[in-house]
């Protein structure tokens, strides 16, 4: 009975999602979650026959990111896939035969656990994430990623809501980076996924030539363990890669009010996107669209898709206008007088209550930010195992390194492109003198423009962020910033 005593209530837990501000690991809160034996071994039996698709890649070391579209993919059963990793001759690998697994990872990811188990509905209940505060959540709102040592997610940013991670077999890295270092991680949309904001950095093997502004960037290095739940904020970059030989890790995205938003800068974005991407050009004839996307939609459809995401966000914003009003209506009350005549006061609990402080300690431990010295160094090393530094030095350490990131931080902004003001990117000031070292400068002057690097400007999340404002006010008569992305 002990073991299943948990270090925090689902109201508390709630309570402290709400208030986190970085990424931070409950080490105890899964404990007794049957998921916890959902080992690749364990999987294997449940599946029997049924065929995962799995994407590979090479083990080698790139300065690049290893994108979707970049992958080899094959369809096998995960019994295959286990005899594969035994790497022992005279066993029945299927598919795998092609790909030594001296020279390849391979991963099944995104997998949902509502198609994987469709036929035995009871799995679902082995994921209690309603013991994190979210009522009737469980393994129908998650998914699955099975891997081997070396098998990565290229760094992204997710727009959708926040998510939440449990690691289930051997270990994962996660190199984590705030919404304050999108500029220095470059982002993209080619290769093209909804929700989804690539990097074009390695943050593990950087090219620092290429991207100079990636030197600014604050890494926060965390080893998942299995048992453990990584909580990763909104619109928090990361970039994953499996460091055993088998790893298995459920997750589930939570949903925020602010995705009606962000749901219509996905609409222009894709869009635009599709727009480019679908003209001819010598230059344009790239493999854009990511595999996880059914295909591409004509321009009259992606502008349904736009103009159905205003209306939505636009009545969603109403109806809590509506529900605001009737709650100050209720809140109207008659002037009450206490026995002596004096007017009563009415209790603000959010006014009387003292400020929430998260509780990091034991159970709770937040990832700090890690940095090498050296510019150029490798970036993303092996880590302190979790449990090794104190949770209140690491809090306090996480204050102190990342409290003046945004002083760091040199973003190009929407607005200050508004102004006229030049801010022509990471290492070029407005008086048109370089910070960039060994001729890059130079290079970039003779460098030709491609469609590709025309997008990346079009769709930059600043940009998007500032049209989708537009579109709300002109549209929803909603004047507010919106900061979608």
């Amino acid at each position: 009975m002990a073991d299943s005593v948990k270090p925090f209530s689902c109201e508390e837990t709630r309570t402290i999602l709400q208030h986190l501000q970085q990424p931070a690991v409950f080490v105890s809160m899964a404990r007794g979650w049957p998921v916890l034996h959902w080992t690749a071994e364990h999987l294997s039996g449940r599946f029997g026959d049924k065929r995962l698709r799995f994407r590979l890649g090479r083990k080698e070391e790139i300065t690049t990111p290893l994108f979707e579209t970049q992958c080899s993919y094959v369809e096998a059963k995960l019994s295959q896939f286990l005899n594969w990793t035994l790497d022992q001759s005279g066993t029945d690998i299927g598919p795998f035969v092609e790909y030594p697994y001296s020279d390849y990872w391979a991963y099944a990811d995104y997998k949902y656990i509502a198609v994987l188990f469709q036929d035995q509905p009871s799995m679902f209940e082995d994921v209690r994430w309603s013991e994190f505060g979210f009522e009737g959540r469980n393994g129908r709102d998650s998914t699955l990623w099975i891997g081997t040592e070396g098998a990565n997610t290229p760094c992204h940013l997710d727009t959708y809501g926040c998510n939440l991670v449990l690691q289930v077999q051997g270990r994962k890295r996660w190199h984590l980076f705030s919404p304050e270092d999108t500029a220095n991680l470059y982002p993209t949309r080619v290769p093209y996924e909804e929700s989804s904001v690539f990097s074009q950095v390695n943050p593990v093997h950087p090219d620092l030539r290429s991207f100079p502004a990636f030197q600014r960037a604050r890494a926060h290095i965390v080893t998942l363990q299995p048992g453990q739940v990584l909580y990763v904020p909104r619109h928090w970059w990361h970039y994953v890669e499996s460091v055993d030989p088998v790893t298995v890790s459920v997750n589930s995205w939570i949903e925020l009010e602010v995705d009606d938003v962000a749901r219509v800068s996905e609409a222009v974005t894709k869009a635009v996107v599709c727009a480019i991407k679908g003209a001819q050009s010598d230059d344009n004839s790239d493999n854009w669209l990511n595999p996880t996307e059914e295909g591409a939609m004509s321009h009259n459809e992606n502008m349904q898709y736009v103009n159905l995401a205003v209306r939505a966000c636009g009545q969603r914003h109403m109806n809590l206008c509506h529900s605001k009003l009737s709650q100050d209506s209720r809140e109207t009350r008659p002037v009450k007088r206490d026995s002596r005549g004096q007017v009563r006061k009415h209790n603000d609990p959010m006014k009387d209550s003292a400020p929430f402080c998260v509780p990091f300690g034991p159970h709770l431990i937040p990832v700090c930010c890690q940095q090498e010295d050296l510019p150029g160094a490798r970036r993303g090393g092996a880590p302190k195992n979790l449990e090794v530094e104190s949770s209140i030095n690491c809090a306090a350490r996480f204050a102190e390194d990342c409290s003046d990131a945004a002083l760091r931080t040199q973003p190009t902004s929407a607005v200050v492109l508004h102004h006229g003001k030049h801010d022509c990117g990471p290492g070029f000031s407005q008086s048109g003198e370089s910070g960039c070292a060994d001729g890059t400068l130079e290079e970039s002057r003779h460098a030709t423009i491609t469609t590709n690097d025309l997008l990346d400007c079009l769709v930059h999340p600043d940009v998007i962020s500032r049209v989708t404002e537009l579109l709300l006010e002109r549209h929803t008569g909603r004047h507010r910033n919106t900061t979608a992305l």
